[in-house]
């Protein structure tokens, strides 16, 4: 490895000169450790330089072990919260879009490879009113309502299905492995915990107006083609008076 194609030259320049200043004060210690066993006990030279060693093992491998074991654990925690980012949504802590995505392709992929035809529902689940809220009451209003709904639909699915925010005002719920009864389950209980739950902005109460489309899909199909049936579905016949809590449409196997 390069560094120079890994860290510009002044980070060089200065990690050098840190090393030459701490390697010149560990040569210094070395020293000064030596002459004082010396002085302590001339007429022993091997036990001086065991004594020496050992010593200066201590005093210097022992801290710089310390600050490493520190260094890498600090760098494995900042790994961690970079791989947190990049795969979820700043304001719901769900999965962004992205990984929502690759999540189901994988999960396709994966029933491919064992020819299995078990398949899963995505729902979508829309807010008509968000739009509304970010206007008239700023859009710190309109990510409060969207952390709130996240958490309602995070504790209305089972433990291995998926939430991800698809949309600014869109959230996706896909239930791997589901039937049609298990997803009308979870849209039910969406939509009574919904409203049952008191959102606000403030002193002012806001109504949310959510719509819920399904996509159910049992063989090879790719996640477009699944979100598409399901954000259909939604505006369709998702809506608050409509006939079913989760109107549900099946995708057509290849």
């Amino acid at each position: 490895m390069i560094f120079g194609q890994r860290y510009s030259s002044a980070t060089i320049t200065s990690a050098l000169r840190i090393a030459a200043l701490g390697s010149a004060c560990c040569a210094a210690i070395s020293v000064g450790v030596l002459l004082i066993l010396n002085l302590a006990a001339p007429d022993r030279p091997f036990l001086v330089g065991f004594a020496g060693a050992a010593l200066i093992s201590v005093f210097v491998a022992f801290p710089l072990l310390i600050k490493l074991q520190l260094k890498g654990a600090e760098t494995r925690v900042l790994q961690e919260k970079l791989n947190f980012a990049t795969r979820h949504d700043a304001v719901t802590k769900t999965l962004n879009g992205t990984a929502f995505a690759a999540a189901v392709e994988h999960y396709i992929d994966r029933r491919k490879r064992i020819a299995t035809d078990a398949g899963g529902v995505m729902i979508a689940v829309v807010i008509d009113s968000l739009d509304a809220i970010s206007r008239r009451y700023g859009p710190q209003w309109a990510d409060t309502v969207m952390q709130s709904l996240a958490a309602i639909i995070q504790s209305s699915v089972r433990s291995g299905d998926l939430v991800a925010r698809i949309a600014s005002n869109e959230l996706g719920v896909f239930l791997p492995g589901a039937s049609v009864e298990n997803a009308q389950d979870v849209g039910t209980r969406i939509r009574r915990r919904v409203s049952e739950a008191a959102f606000t902005a403030g002193e002012a109460h806001l109504t949310i107006d959510i719509r819920l489309g399904g996509a159910i899909f049992e063989g090879p199909t790719d996640f477009n083609h699944i979100r598409q049936l399901a954000d259909d579905m939604a505006m369709q016949r998702g809506g608050a008076d409509g006939d079913e809590a989760l109107p549900i449409s099946r995708l057509p196997t290849a």
